[in-house]
C-alpha cells in the first residue's frame, strides 16, 4: 500500500490525537483534493460571468499551505462553458457535481451574493461527508449555515484562516464517519 494513502487512511480514522500535535506536519503529507466553487453567472441575466479573479487567489493560498494539494477549479477547463451546447453542458455540469460528492477532501465555496450552481456543489460535498469551508457574507442562507464546516465572512478572512491554522485544525479534526445529515 502507498505511503500517502497509508496516512490518508490513518488521518481519516477516529484515532485523530495523534495529529493534533502535528496538523501542521501531517498535513503537509497527505494529498488533499479541493474544489473551488464559486458564483460564476449568480443572478446575471445577460450570458456574462461576475469577476474571476477570486479562484486564483484561492488556489495560490491553498497550494502555500498545502503543497502537495491538487486544487479543482471547474471555470479553468472550461472558460467558453456560458457557450456550451445543452449535452456539454449537462455532462459538465453534473460531472463537477459528482466530484463534489464523490473526488475531493475539501470544498472551498466562494458565494458574495446567492449562487445556485454554488449551492448544489455545497450540498453534493456536505451530504457526501466532505468538508465545506464557505466564503460568504451571507451567515444567515440555510445553504450557507447548515451546509458549511466553516463559514468566513470574505477572502481575507480565509486568508487568515489559513494562516492562523484554523482551516488545517477543521480539516484534521474531521472525522467522514459522522454523518452531517442526523440531526
Amino acid at each position: 500500500m502507498p505511503f500517502e494513502l497509508m496516512l490518508r487512511r490513518l488521518q481519516r480514522c477516529t484515532a485523530i490525537s495523534f495529529y493534533e500535535d502535528y496538523v501542521d506536519v501531517a498535513l503537509r503529507l497527505i494529498l488533499m483534493k479541493f474544489f473551488i466553487a464559486g458564483i460564476m453567472q449568480g443572478s446575471l441575466i445577460d450570458p456574462s460571468l461576475h469577476t474571476q479573479n477570486y479562484r486564483t487567489l484561492l488556489a495560490q493560498w491553498i497550494n502555500d499551505v498545502f503543497e502537495d494539494a491538487e486544487v479543482y477549479d471547474p471555470l479553468a477547463g472550461h472558460n467558453d462553458s456560458i457557450d456550451y451546447d445543452e449535452t456539454t453542458g449537462k455532462q459538465t455540469f453534473y460531472n463537477h457535481n459528482h466530484m463534489c460528492g464523490h473526488e475531493i477532501d475539501v470544498l472551498i465555496a466562494y458565494a458574495p451574493e446567492a449562487s445556485m450552481g454554488t449551492a448544489i456543489e455545497m450540498w453534493e460535498a456536505y451530504r457526501n461527508r466532505k468538508i465545506v469551508i464557505t466564503i460568504s457574507p451571507m451567515a444567515h442562507n440555510w445553504v450557507v449555515k447548515f451546509c458549511s464546516h466553516m463559514i468566513l465572512d470574505s477572502l481575507n478572512c480565509f486568508q487568515a484562516a489559513l494562516q492562523n491554522n484554523s482551516i488545517q485544525q477543521l480539516i484534521s479534526q474531521h472525522n467522514p464517519q459522522v454523518d452531517p445529515l442526523e440531526v
